[in-house]
């Protein structure tokens, strides 16, 4: 292995209260998904919640609250511009992670991206106020001496992000900018096995001085008794399993009082081929580049990474081999090498369970993966796994296939009868982020939207007049809502100031016209 040891021992500290706290002999070891080499610790045993909240609540929500709607976007825009300068040395640091390069791209280029948009939407689509009108007036009286004005205010509690360990840079920014521009101060919560990343982006934050003392606070390793102290005034957020967030949403303080809590949490996302495009098409090239891209980006350690594959049986033979054909031709190792295409697992543990469900899926579906994609790994330690495609000829009793994730680079191929029988495909994933299809036919699409959408946070349309600017499958924007419905978690991040509401409070104003003026 080439890979740089940016870090052969860090300590990943945490940020409370104003102070750096190093881990100590409660602390996690933290193992390169290259090397298997021991590379940081994380953690402590203790976690002083009253001194934490105290210090978002006290300090920082009032400093935040204080300032106006496009003093808080001029924030997000300075920050963006002052992380867009350390690029590089976080991407070294997430070479350990299993992320090559262009990996790497999406989650610090495109999290620093996001501060940008929601910089812009904040001056573009808020007022210079610290009070924000939802709609119009509605007049309550006849003679117009008495009105209704909803408005949204920012709450005076803190935001409690739990992050996933797949994306330890977009993860964070992509909440805190919205947080930011509601006026909330903010504690990131990241996951262990990438917490190294997070607390570098994180150290930049700091000591660039740019948002308010109380702003931010970082816990690395467990948040202990956190959300026990939490009140109706604070918001929860969640990305990973639906086990944790279902121990989180059901937890009894979370439950009782009502906290807003949102989760982003396992998705079967879903491709599907159009009955209109035929094999060997631009098209059909463009659908087999989507769902290799999505099986190898971040080695299919994404949200919304494509798990299960739609097409007319006709043409399913020859799509396997198509998809295979790309896939052999990959090159899997060291992600510090720009020739590397695809990377490690972030670890031993993540790797063991994309396995152990992978031969649940083989039960009801075939391994049709190339031969040539397992004899690249034989030599190399870490993390890795190659990619797997399964073939599964009966969709329809096959439920495992639509209620496993192996949340790593494994896919599987199925075949539909017709297009309603393709979109009931679809949706036997009780809830994704997001499905795609490709398809020239308007009627198809509008069918899909009808049978599909509310099944699905996202529905992505491509073909060959839109494929050359399409942002992709697996990407999402911060102009669009994240989320979906049933195992996705039921929640929505970004989508432009939608996610800024997220944290705030929207209550109605009535009275007369004179007192309810913005």
């Amino acid at each position: 292995m080439h890979i740089n040891k940016a870090i052969p021992d860090a300590i990943v500290s945490s940020y409370l209260g104003g102070q750096w706290y190093a881990p100590d002999d409660g602390a996690t070891a933290i193992k390169s998904a290259v090397t298997g080499e021991v590379i940081a610790h994380a953690g402590h045993n203790a976690c002083d919640a009253d001194l934490i909240l105290n210090y978002a609540k006290k300090v920082g929500g009032p400093e935040l609250r204080s300032l106006t709607f496009h003093d808080r976007a001029k924030l997000l825009k300075h920050l963006a511009l002052y992380l867009s300068e350390h690029t590089a040395a976080l991407t070294e640091l997430a070479f350990h992670s299993g992320a090559t390069r262009s990996d790497s791209k999406i989650d610090i280029d495109g999290g620093i991206a996001t501060l940008f948009v929601f910089a812009s939407k904040g001056r573009r689509e808020m007022p210079d106020e610290t009070i924000f009108p939802d709609g119009d007036m509605e007049q309550l009286s006849r003679k117009g001496t008495f009105v209704g004005q909803h408005v949204y205010t920012s709450r005076p509690g803190v935001a409690v992000h739990i992050n996933a360990f797949n994306f330890p840079v977009w993860g964070m920014l992509e909440k805190l900018a919205p947080t930011i521009l509601s006026g909330m101060p903010a504690i990131i919560k990241p996951a262990t096995a990438t917490s190294y990343i997070t607390e570098a982006c994180f150290r930049l934050i700091v000591d660039s001085g740019i948002l308010p003392p109380g702003s931010v606070q970082l816990i690395a390793g467990r948040t202990h008794t956190l959300t026990d102290h939490l009140t109706p005034q604070d918001v929860v957020t969640f990305t990973g399993s639906a086990q944790t967030a279902g121990i989180i949403r059901n937890s009894l303080n979370v439950s009782d009082l009502t906290i807003p809590f949102t989760a982003e949490q396992d998705s079967l996302n879903a491709t599907l081929l159009g009955s209109d495009i035929e094999p060997d098409t631009v098209d059909f090239e463009i659908f087999v580049n989507e769902v290799v891209k999505e099986m190898t980006t971040k080695a299919g350690q994404k949200c919304t990474a494509i798990r299960r594959i739609m097409a007319p049986p006709a043409i399913s033979r020859h799509l396997i081999e198509a998809i295979n054909a790309k896939l052999a031709d990959l090159t899997i190792g060291d992600p510090s090498l720009d020739s590397t295409d695809m990377g490690a697992l972030v670890s031993d543990r993540q790797r063991n369970d994309v396995l152990a469900v992978s031969q649940q899926i083989e039960k009801h579906a075939a391994n049709v993966s190339h031969p040539k994609i397992t004899e690249t790994l034989r030599d190399l330690p870490g993390a890795y796994l190659c990619p797997i495609l399964y073939w599964c000829e009966d969709p329809d009793h096959a439920s495992d296939i639509h209620q496993l994730e192996a949340f790593g680079p494994v896919a599987t191929v199925m075949p539909y009868r017709n297009m309603t029988h393709a979109f009931e495909l679809l949706n036997r994933g009780q809830g994704s982020l997001v499905a795609s299809i490709v398809t020239h036919d308007p009627e198809l699409a509008r069918e899909a939207v009808l049978h599909s959408a509310p099944w699905h946070g996202r529905l992505y349309f491509n073909n060959h007049l839109s494929s050359a600017e399409a942002t992709g499958h697996g990407s999402p924007m911060p102009h669009m809502v994240h989320g979906g419905p049933g195992r996705a978690g039921g929640g929505e991040e970004l989508g432009g100031v939608r996610a800024v509401k997220h944290y705030m409070q929207r209550t109605a104003l009535q009275g007369p016209p004179d007192l309810l003026q913005p």
